[in-house]
């Protein structure tokens, strides 16, 4: 379909980023499925979308290297014929108190949140088609900042300083730029190395009183890549609930 929109998602092979890739692909969009290394299980997400009748391909980069994410805006031209969603769900969590903090974990948290970030966001810039949209992931822990998050916030904190600034620079041609950020989401990767009390107290936080699903966070960045979200623009979306 000649007005089919095309979404390229990072991070997509799993978590909130799988079902991003999967809620777009259900809105209608042709998907390029990113991720850094499980090939198989891009590849699930990819029939997991062609299955219930949608366009998806999978494409591997890592998000911090320009010429494979070139690469992988390629083979959404290649196949599809262009951009024009992209959301940089690739991310990297690292938890330590700031005293004990390992520089080299640092340097690769960073790396992938803040570099990666901006890779993705300036081949975005370059290549999204007009009227796009482009949706980038942080955090709630950067309002909430819960001890042992420093590290991760600190990147996080880059990520939602770039957006209004990128949204900007983007004027005249039709295209959104905005951050989602979750709170406490039920994961894999939220949930690995949490006892039972430390998830049922963080679910009792928000006034809705559970953690946020997967799912949750994939309608609001449907909602921001398509028609109902055209004029919402440089924004900080903190979906948690009402955490505080």
């Amino acid at each position: 379909m000649a007005d089919q929109r095309v979404a390229v998602v990072t991070g997509a092979s799993r978590g909130i980023g799988r079902v991003i890739a999967t809620s777009l692909a259900a809105a209608g969009q042709a998907v390029v499925v990113g991720y850094a290394g499980d090939e198989a299980a891009a590849t699930e997400v990819v029939d997991e979308i062609t299955t219930a009748g949608g366009q998806a391909v999978t494409a591997q980069a890592d998000v911090a290297d320009p010429d494979a994410v070139a690469a992988l805006f390629d083979t959404a031209a290649q196949t599809f014929g262009g951009v024009d969603v992209v959301v940089n769900s690739a991310g990297r969590l690292y938890l330590s108190p700031i005293a004990e903090l390992d520089l080299d974990s640092l340097d690769a948290l960073h790396r992938t949140n803040i570099r990666g970030t901006f890779v993705v966001a300036r081949e975005a810039a370059r290549r999204v088609r007009r009227g796009g949209a482009v949706v980038m992931l942080s955090t709630s822990v950067v309002g909430l900042q819960f001890p042992g998050y420093g590290a991760y916030a600190a990147s996080k904190g880059a990520v939602e300083g770039m957006t209004l600034i990128l949204a900007r620079e983007m004027r005249g041609r039709d295209i959104t730029v905005n951050t989602v950020a979750p709170g406490p989401t039920a994961t894999e990767l939220f949930l690995e190395g949490k006892d039972e009390a430390t998830v049922e107290r963080l679910a009792k936080q928000p006034p809705l009183e559970r953690l946020g699903t997967p799912a949750d966070i994939a309608a609001v960045v449907a909602f921001l890549a398509g028609p109902g979200g055209r004029w919402v623009n440089g924004q900080i979306i903190r979906a948690n609930g009402g955490i505080i």
